[in-house]
């Protein structure tokens, strides 16, 4: 495999993830930790923007900390496709040699991110969850192993750029600026829809969600025995989503898309219910960031309590029932349970 001459590669690109003009919140949050890397580099920060009618979004991106945006902007490029996407962000990477290149670990970024690392022979770290720059100026990026017990730091020293996926909610969002300014540059498309084939397969997936996105969580763990039931009430009572801790998810009881910790996803919500769970740092790990932490557990040495703004010591089949009997018709369900 050829080696980059490392000297040559500079700046710390972040791609702006965007479907009909919707961000996904990561492409905000790599923004507001890559400003800090390009600072500690000194180097500038680029959005890369591929779509179709993208400068709303390339001007936000500037707003939100970059010093410049790349913008691909054609039809070719909405909906979403993995070669098209592929093909334009291998060609920029290829011609303006970043240093280093973060992409969102969403569906579409693990989508694609390969198909421009391989041509490119660059690093590539997925699923980071906090990133640093070592003393010697190398990326380094840091991810759960061997099922979450410990923190590997990925390092690329001889390869350029340096690329890593990163999970959703793991940093603070960048908030705009609108006074801020920075240049836009509009590339061209290097795929053209006549060389690109579009095979459109519909089927039924079922229920999905993002928890990620949730202002409040209601977290079920193993302490539930299988029951969920009176979990479920108390989130819908709190208009509250579902989540799990991976004992649950294991065991059956909640889908993995509902998996909070390491190896799950990161929350941050207002509030955050953690009913039988026992507080294992690997779950910790993943919801330690909510304003709010309310735990419900019969031990009262569970290590989850040592999180909590609020515990309550007892039966979680007789809490969540008077929980939730306590909300029935409260206009405000979080200021109630607080």
């Amino acid at each position: 495999m050829p080696t980059a001459d490392v000297e040559d590669h500079e700046d710390v690109w972040v791609f702006v993830e965007e479907h009909d003009g919707d961000v996904a919140p990561v492409s905000w949050e790599l923004l507001g930790e890559a400003r800090s890397l390009a600072d500690a580099l000194d180097e500038d920060l680029v959005a890369l923007v591929v779509g179709h009618d993208v400068e709303d979004v390339a001007q936000e991106a500037i707003q939100r900390g970059a010093d410049r945006v790349l913008a691909a902007d054609d039809p070719v490029f909405e909906p979403y496709r993995a070669d098209p996407y592929g093909e334009q962000c291998r060609a920029l990477v290829e011609s303006r040699e970043p240093s280093v290149v973060l992409i969102g670990g969403t569906h579409t970024g693990r989508d694609f991110a390969g198909r421009v690392a391989v041509p490119v022979h660059a690093g590539l770290t997925a699923d980071c969850t906090e990133l640093d720059v070592d003393e010697d100026g190398h990326l380094a990026a840091r991810r759960p192993a061997f099922g979450g017990n410990v923190l590997a730091t990925i390092k690329c020293e001889d390869h350029r750029p340096q690329m890593a996926t990163v999970r959703a909610g793991v940093f603070e969002a960048a908030d705009p600026d609108p006074g801020r300014e920075g240049e836009v540059e509009f590339v061209d498309a290097v795929v053209d829809e006549a060389d690109t084939v579009t095979e459109v397969i519909e089927r039924d997936v079922g229920e999905t969600v993002d928890i990620t996105d949730a202002d409040r969580i209601v977290a079920a763990g193993g302490g539930t025995d299988g029951d969920i039931d009176p979990v479920v009430e108390l989130a819908d009572a709190l208009d509250a989503e579902l989540a799990a801790s991976r004992k649950a998810v294991d065991e059956g009881w909640v889908s993995h898309d509902r998996q909070v910790g390491q190896t799950g996803k990161t929350v941050r919500p207002d509030l955050y219910v953690a009913v039988g769970v026992s507080g294992a740092v690997q779950h910790i790990e993943g919801m330690n960031d909510s304003d709010v932490v309310v735990a419900v557990n019969n031990d009262p040495n569970a290590p989850i309590f040592d999180h909590a703004d609020y515990g309550i010591v007892g039966d979680l089949f007789e809490v969540c029932p008077e929980l939730t009997d306590l909300l029935e018709g409260v206009e405000d369900p979080q200021e109630a349970l607080a």
